[in-house]
């Protein structure tokens, strides 16, 4: 069972593989990693103590960052992730973590989780996709709808920015141009950074 795995100079964590989206476009309904070696595919999902033994049989200070990040929606244990998070600081206070995201933590956890992060999460990475709830849907097809998992992900946004010293809006960079550029006009009134990233096939 692979908990965390590297990808470029990251050490991931694959907590889960449930999720909120069922994304046309995931890797996952092409691959079983996404680094070439490690299948991500969990017969359950680990115990936090189980977690931590992963954790234990790394050296931290190899790597840039920690990242929530695996083939699911971290936020689907989000007390988890939480957890984890503050352990690592005390272990490792300068050691960056970040989570990525779909932005729809507080309609999964009933609750708005943004406080949180203070102090334990210092990225939050979030996969905007589209500029409006129709494409959003046509693309994510959340359990939540179009409307309001799309409005979902901008309240998270704009409250993240309180607690969390890096959030960003991405999409990949298949899109037309004219969509990034409404997502990167999103991201500004939403006041978090914007970055296109790499689709991976």
């Amino acid at each position: 069972m692979t908990i965390t795995y590297e990808y470029y100079h990251s050490l991931y964590v694959n907590l889960t593989n449930r999720c909120s989206n069922a994304c046309t476009f995931c890797v996952r309904n092409k691959h079983d990693d996404v680094n070439g070696k490690d299948n991500l595919w969990l017969e359950r999902e680990p115990s936090l103590e189980e977690i931590k033994a992963d954790f234990e049989k790394r050296d931290l200070s190899k790597y840039a960052s920690v990242v929530f990040c695996g083939y699911g929606e971290p936020a689907m244990r989000f007390d988890d992730v939480i957890v984890i998070a503050k352990w690592l600081k005390e272990k490792q206070p300068d050691l960056p973590i970040r989570i990525n995201t779909n932005g729809q933590a507080n309609l999964i956890c009933k609750r708005d989780v943004t406080p949180e992060m203070a102090g334990c999460i210092d990225c939050v990475s979030i996969s905007l996709n589209a500029e409006n709830p129709e494409k959003y849907q046509k693309l994510c097809q959340s359990e939540f709808g179009g409307e309001t998992a799309f409005s979902g992900i901008l309240d998270f946004a704009a409250r993240a920015v309180k607690y969390v010293p890096e959030v960003v809006f991405s999409v990949v960079d298949i899109m037309p141009e004219a969509e990034i550029e409404a997502c990167r006009k999103i991201a500004q009134d939403c006041g978090v950074k914007f970055r296109v990233r790499e689709f991976i096939k």
